[in-house]
């Protein structure tokens, strides 16, 4: 189960990482200075490293259990 929420988890951080809704426009502002695309970003780089901190601390002994 553990590995199936960790590759979801991965596929699902794959696909919000492809934003298209904020390509065109640099408005609204988030905090009145960082574009939207820029906000979302930065978001998605923070949640991409929590992700990664999520792997590495529960599937990292798996993985290298695993190799023959």
């Amino acid at each position: 189960m553990k590995r199936i929420f960790l590759i979801l988890a991965v596929l699902t951080v794959y696909a919000l990482h492809q934003d298209f809704w904020y390509w065109r426009t640099a408005r609204p502002l988030v905090l009145g200075v960082l574009p939207m695309g820029l906000a979302y970003h930065a978001a998605h780089s923070i949640l991409a490293a929590v992700l990664m901190w999520f792997l590495v601390r529960f599937a990292w002994d798996d993985i290298v259990d695993s190799r023959p």
